[in-house]
Parts: C-alpha cells; sequence; structure tokens
C-alpha cells in the first residue's frame, strides 16, 4: 500500500487547472509516460536553466541568440496586410542606445495594441535574434508595464518542451502543483544530512523550481544534490533488496572435486591468465555456497570469458547437474559450441545446441538426451527457455552479452531447474559507476588481461576521399593471403538503407577482387548467415563485406584488417566491438576507421580514443563522458529506467556511499519496519521503485 501522504503526489495531472485531457496526452509525450502522467512526474521534470531578470542591458549590449529583459519604448505597429494572414505583426521599439523589433504571428491587433501601447515604456522578456541585420524578439515571454516589473520573479525557470506545451503552460502547472507537496518524514540518515549541508526533500524541490539565483540551478547545488542522492539511494535500496529476494530461496551448495576442471586446464593450448584464474576461483567459491550465485563476468573484446563460463559449467558437473549457456544470437550460440565442444571432449563432457533451426528428430533426440541427463551442457538461444525444454537437473545458467535480454528471460532460464546458479557475461565493459548502479545485485569479475601472444591492434583514422587508396591497400592484403573485414556504415534512415549500403560496396568489391568476396547481414537467414562466415573462416573467400552482425563474438583468428565505412557514425563501444573482431591472432593486425570530414567534437573525440587505447574499460569511461548513462547502455530504448534527477557526471561519486547505505540500512532493518525505513518507504514509491516493498511482503 502506497503511504497515503503521497496521494496527493499521485494524483493525475488533469487534476491541475488548465489541463484537460487533450493537453495531458502532450504532457505524457514530455514526460517519457505510457499511462496517465501525474504531478510527481511534473515535479520530477526539472529546469535546464533560468531567464535572469536582474540584468537589463541596453538594447546595444544585447548579445544575439541570448534571452534578455529589456526596457523599451513603443514607436509603431505595423500589422500585416489585409488577406495576408501569414504575414507575420511587427511592433517597432527602441531605447537610446537602439532599437527592436517585437514580432508575432497570428496575432489579434486589438490585443497588441492594448498589450503595447504606442509612446508607453513596457518591460519585454524574450530570446533575441538578428533578422536582415535587425535585432528581433519574436513572441516575447513577458510584456510588463512598471507596475507588473515589480511582481515577476527575477530569476525564472525554464523548462525541456514539445510541441504543443508552453513554457508559461509549465510554469503555471509547477506553480499549481507545488502546494501539493506534503512535510515528508526524513530518510537520509541525520548526521549525513547535517554534514552535507541537505535542505529537506520538498525544499529542495521547491529551490529547483523556484530558484533565487541560476546557481541554485546548477546540478552541484546542494539542493540538486539532495535530491540526486535520494534517486541514487531509492535504485541502490531496490538492487538489495532484489538481491536479497533472488538469494533467499535457498541455494544448493555444488562443491566441484576440481577433476573435471583439471582435465580442461590441462587440454588448453595456452595458459589461464591470472585475472581468469581469480574469476574461476571466486565462481568455484559461489557454487560451494548454499546461497545462490549471482555473478558478472566483465571481459573486454577476446579475454577468454568462454573459456571461464565452461570451467564454471565443469564445476556443476563435476556435482552431478546439468549447466545452460544461452547466447542473444545464432551466430554467438554456434560459434560458443564450436569453442566449447572440442575442449569439453577432451574431458567427456557431453555439449548439444539448440537454436531455432534445430527441428523434428533431430530436436527431439536432443531433448530427450538432456531430460535424461547425459546432456551435460547445453548452448543455444532463446529457444533454451521454451516449454517444452526440460532439463535432468539444471544448477547453472550462463548468460552470454546479458543486456540483450531482459531480467525475464533470465530468470524463465533459472525456472528449468531448482535452485539454479546464474552467471551473467558481457563483452561491453561497463564503467564502475554504471556497474554500482544497474548491476548492484550481482557480484562482479573483471577479465582484464587479453590472452598471451595478441599483438597491439594499429588503429588509423582517414577521409573517406581516400578510399581508392584504402581499397589499393586491400588488394595487397589479399594478394599475401590475409583475410580481411569490411564493415558498411550505420544508416540512420532505416534497415533498408543500411543493407543498401552494403550490397551496394559489395558489388564494388565483388567487381573488383572476383570471388574473394562475400557478403553478410542481418536479414539473411540463419543458415545463409552461417554459411558466408564458415567461408570466411575456412579462407575459400578472404574479404568479408558485413553490416553490424559481426560485432559480438565472431572468432575468425586468421582475419587481420578490417575497414569500418563512417566510423564517425558508431558509437565508442561498437566501434571497440567490432575493432575486436581482428587481432585475435599472433600476427600483427590494421584497423582502418573512414569518416566523412568535417567531424563533429564528439566524433573527433571517439575516433582519437579509439586510435589511442584498445582498453575496453577505458574506453567504456570515455563513452560515458561523451554519450551520457542512458545511450551507454541502451537503456534509451530498452525502457530500462534512466535517472530523472541525478546526472552521472555530476553525482557519479554519490553511489558507492547510497550502496553502503543501502547495505547497512538492510543489515539493520531487512522489513523496512523501523520509523527510518518506514521513511524509506515512501522514497521507493517517489522514485518509482516500488516493486521492492512488494518483495519485502513476498518475504
Amino acid at each position: 500500500m502506497r503511504p497515503t501522504l503521497l496521494n496527493p503526489l499521485f494524483g493525475a495531472l488533469t487534476t491541475l487547472p488548465g489541463i484537460g485531457p487533450k493537453v495531458e496526452q502532450l504532457y505524457r509525450r514530455l514526460l517519457g509516460r505510457e499511462d496517465e502522467a501525474r504531478i510527481i512526474d511534473l515535479l520530477f521534470h526539472l529546469p535546464t536553466g533560468v531567464i535572469d531578470r536582474r540584468a537589463r542591458p541596453k538594447l546595444r549590449d544585447v548579445v544575439p541568440g541570448t534571452v534578455v529583459t529589456v526596457a523599451v519604448k513603443i514607436a509603431r505597429h505595423r500589422p500585416p496586410p489585409p488577406h495576408r494572414p501569414r504575414v507575420p505583426y511587427q511592433i517597432y521599439a527602441s531605447d537610446e542606445t537602439g532599437d527592436l523589433i517585437l514580432t508575432f504571428f497570428n496575432a489579434r491587433r486589438d490585443y497588441l495594441e492594448k498589450l503595447l501601447p504606442v509612446g508607453e515604456i513596457r518591460y519585454v522578456s524574450g530570446t533575441t535574434g538578428l533578422y536582415d541585420h535587425m535585432l528581433q524578439m519574436v513572441h516575447p515571454d513577458r510584456v510588463v508595464d512598471e507596475a507588473g516589473l515589480s511582481k515577476l520573479p527575477l530569476v525564472e525557470p525554464v523548462y525541456p518542451l514539445t510541441e504543443g506545451i508552453t513554457l508559461n503552460q509549465i510554469r503555471r502547472a509547477v506553480d499549481a502543483a507545488l502546494p501539493k507537496l506534503p512535510h515528508l518524514p526524513e530518510w537520509q540518515e541525520p548526521t549525513w544530512v547535517s554534514r552535507e549541508r541537505y535542505p529537506p526533500f520538498a525544499e529542495a524541490l521547491k529551490t529547483l523550481h523556484r530558484p533565487n539565483s541560476p546557481a541554485d540551478l546548477s546540478p552541484d547545488s546542494r539542493a540538486w544534490m539532495r535530491l540526486a542522492y535520494d534517486e541514487l539511494l531509492a535504485g541502490q535500496l531496490a538492487l538489495a533488496l532484489l538481491r536479497a529476494h533472488l538469494r533467499r530461496p535457498a541455494g544448493r551448495a555444488t562443491p566441484g572435486t576440481g577433476a573435471l576442471r583439471k582435465q580442461l586446464v590441462d587440454a588448453l593450448p595456452y595458459s589461464l591468465t591470472a585475472s581468469q584464474s581469480r574469476a574461476i576461483a571466486d565462481i568455484a567459491a559461489d557454487l560451494a555456497k548454499p546461497e545462490r550465485m549471482l555473478r558478472m563476468l566483465q571481459g573486454d573484446v577476446g579475454s577468454g570469458k568462454t573459456v571461464v563460463a565452461l570451467l564454471a559449467a565443469a564445476t556443476i558437473i563435476e556435482g552431478g547437474r546439468q549447466a545452460a549457456l544461452m547466447a542473444p544470437t545464432e551466430i554467438l550460440a554456434r560459434q560458443h559450441y564450436a569453442t566449447v565442444a572440442p575442449l569439453a571432449a577432451a574431458a567427456g563432457i557431453e555439449v548439444a545446441i539448440l537454436t531455432g533451426r534445430e527441428r523434428g528428430r533431430e530436436r527431439t533426440e536432443v531433448l530427450e538426451r538432456l531430460r535424461l541427463g547425459s546432456v551435460h551442457i547445453l548452448v543455444g538461444t532463446h529457444a533454451l527457455f521454451q516449454e517444452d525444454v526440460a532439463f535432468h537437473d539444471l544448477g547453472l545458467a550462463i548468460v552470454d552479452e546479458q543486456h540483450r535480454f531482459g531480467v525475464h528471460q533470465r530468470l524463465a532460464l533459472a525456472r528449468k531447474g531448482d535452485a539454479v546458479d546464474m552467471l551473467v557475461m558481457t563483452a561491453t565493459p561497463i564503467p564502475r559507476t554504471l556497474v554500482l548502479t544497474y548491476f548492484g545485485d550481482m557480484d562482479i569479475s573483471e577479465l582484464r588481461e587479453k590472452p598471451a601472444g595478441r599483438k597491439p591492434i594499429d588503429t588509423r583514422t582517414l577521409p573517406i576521399d581516400r578510399l581508392d587508396e584504402v581499397i589499393d591497400a586491400i588488394g595487397r592484403a589479399l594478394s599475401e593471403g590475409r583475410r580481411v573485414y569490411w564493415v558498411c556504415p550505420l544508416v540512420e534512415e532505416s534497415e533498408k538503407s543500411d543493407l543498401a549500403a552494403a550490397q551496394e560496396r559489395f558489388a564494388d568489391l565483388k567487381r573488383k577482387f572476383g570471388k574473394w568476396t562475400d557478403l553478410v547481414h542481418g536479414r539473411m537467414k540463419g543458415s545463409e548467415k552461417d554459411a558466408a562466415m564458415a567461408r570466411f573462416a575456412a579462407g575459400e573467400t578472404r574479404l568479408l563485406v558485413a553490416t553490424t552482425v559481426i560485432e559480438v563474438g565472431v572468432d575468425v583468428p586468421q582475419a587481420t584488417v578490417m575497414v569500418i565505412e563512417h566510423a564517425e557514425r558508431f558509437g565508442l563501444a561498437q566501434l571497440h566491438q567490432l575493432r575486436g573482431r581482428i587481432g585475435r591472432g599472433s600476427e600483427r593486425s590494421t584497423c582502418l576507421l573512414l569518416y566523412r570530414p568535417p567531424l563533429g567534437e564528439t566524433a573527433k573525440a571517439r575516433l582519437e580514443i579509439m586510435r589511442q587505447t584498445e582498453d575496453g574499460f577505458r574506453i567504456a569511461e570515455e563513452d560515458l563522458r561523451l554519450r551520457g548513462e542512458g545511450d551507454v547502455l541502451g537503456t534509451r530504448q530498452s525502457g530500462v529506467p534512466g535517472f530523472r534527477i541525478a546526472r552521472i557526471e555530476t553525482h557519479g561519486s554519490l553511489i558507492g556511499t547510497a550502496r553502503d547505505d543501502a547495505q547497512l540500512l538492510l543489515s539493520r532493518d531487512p522489513t523496512l519496519s523501523t520509523e527510518r525505513g518506514e521513511a524509506l518507504r515512501h522514497l521507493l514509491y517517489l522514485f518509482g521503485r516500488d516493486e521492492a516493498i512488494r518483495l519485502i511482503r513476498a518475504g
């Protein structure tokens, strides 16, 4: 049950004056709501800047493009000619230093003559611009006389808008919403509040909506810091409650004997890196405990996650149970199968594969062996959690590229067994702050080193007008027997044009290099994609033109050259993933990033970082700095909640504190029933984390 104190904040926006059903639809879009927009959503829609009326420049000192308040004398009105309503209504005004034209569209003459009478002084506030070398202000935000000016706020907030909603509408709505803020119990720790000089929650929100100076609206102001910490604490508390809930169903300890693991390590053609050995030791220790394991394995491109996953599976198999390895695409699932099966065979471990392609008798046979327990590891795609897939005794679920699966899909796989341990893997290093924010319910292992023998990749940037030179260089590489990926650009308009770009480039290169050239893209059937990849891996073709389907997991050690067209259109993480397809053998590799000049600042920074480093963890931090948290994790697209108030770049340092605070809290008050616990329930509801409260009730 939501605390009754919060009910006014969860009222519909339509209860505010001036917001009917039509306008409410616009607010839904503005506030990112699928269903009814609420008062709390509006109060969390924070201003992005202010209009500062404390300074009143003369017209000669006005900088075009800025928001100003100026005192002007109205000289004359110039209405549009009759029967030409689209022509703007212009009013000429001036002060002793210069002239200003006030421009209105679709305006009523009688209204404007009353608002701006000729010969009178008026104070006008709005955004200025230059049109035909004349200073103009289109639709001023405010027009007042001397008496009206004394009532105007000197510092007024500016909000993000959507089509159909004006700044004044939002300000009026916020003015009507603020009095509904109740006096709430303090959920922060009192000594922390006084040390940080944080205002109470309601006061902090009021300060941001009614700032006294532009400094009040800085993300590092006390008011904003307070609300950001509230949001981070709500997130960390919810994750800690989720973690406690997931672990609560008693796990099953599966202490392995180590025998199978030893056979596998002996069969490897190389020795494990230090971080691989550490990760395996951590996983084996987790599996031996009676609580369920929930661990994330973060590894840079080519750092050997699949081998760690296989050794984790071996530990479970030593205990007489089974493992499942789920990948997001068929290409990746088959790649894992190709890596795992020969190694597993050396230790007598049975591996089978199940994707959408296994049908009929073949599928029935796999399912029967799985049910009887003679399949030890099942590798596959989403097909693994279909209803008719039954394990003999599933003990470990391994999910690769976990950001492509929702929490519900992870849990669906876990429900295929009794107290299943979970290992999720990602080849996209995630910045430390985001790991804590979004994956605070997991333990983390990181694979930092590359396997021995890998040489650095020579990365260069070239403008697209040097394409002919690049094609000549590719010709030389092919004649030396080298293998080359040519990645076609992400085309913004549609998938069709994305594909068209790849097909066009393929046709060009095929004319030049003939039978050595092949094409792979996302619209091909799984079997066609696999066949193209197999031809490339076997050396039957040597130049593979591809869209980004090769981004994850494709492993052809002989490929040593990559060309990425229009590299400026790709995100940093994606460029890093693509580049990771080469440099996987012992040969030197080269990556050419082709771009169309001129480059914007962000694109330039991205390509420069790619030239400087291959460290995925550093690249992830830079990506976060350049793009912000929602884009780095793909949450903008996937519907995972981003932050409403916290800004990672300013408030990221608070996440660790919030995490420690949440863990300490729950160790003392696991059901949130103390006075502070009750106050924290208000916090969870305010930030939409009330699912966590239901977990407490579910016991």
